[in-house]
């Protein structure tokens, strides 16, 4: 199984840095959820480099969040907010070797909290950086009120 994530946030007011399609510095993120994961394909620009050819390590930690959440999102069901995130940077991330590729899966889970693992591959297929994220989890009506958590079924809309 290998569906495609609608984002169905309001284009106007989602200026989100991660996601929406309206912040026009942002990654521009889009996702497709498998059994197992939820996965993001990216090629990263010019701009996003820290030294020379290298993708600066705050945009990967970026990268690994936002998908963390989306994981929240849609593999849990809910609204979260990163409480924390470890990362080991493995290997560099040369921004001209081709789509990233980005896969978070849900590790544990519990009433209030959920453990994120997320990787990062290079175009090679290479292992470059991971994380492990802790998301504090709403309960549903908070999603809704406070994060307008439109509800999982939302995810699977059309564009």
């Amino acid at each position: 199984m290998n569906r495609k994530i609608h984002n169905p946030y309001d284009r106007e007011q989602n200026k989100c840095f991660g996601c929406s399609v309206s912040n026009p510095i942002g990654l521009r993120l889009s996702f497709i959820e498998t059994e197992e994961y939820i996965e993001a394909k990216w090629m990263p620009g010019e701009f996003y480099q820290g030294y020379p050819n290298i993708l600066h390590g705050g945009i990967i930690a970026s990268v690994l969040d936002e998908t963390g959440g989306w994981c929240v999102s849609v593999k849990v069901g809910t609204a979260g907010v990163t409480s924390e995130i470890r990362i080991k940077y493995l290997a560099p991330v040369y921004i001209n070797k081709g789509e990233l590729t980005i896969r978070a899966e849900v590790i544990e889970k519990s009433e209030k909290m959920a453990r994120i693992l997320c990787r990062m591959f290079d175009g090679q297929e290479k292992l470059c950086a991971e994380a492990e994220a802790q998301f504090f989890l709403y309960p549903g009506e908070i999603a809704k009120r406070r994060f307008r958590y439109p509800g999982r079924e939302a995810f699977y809309g059309s564009e």
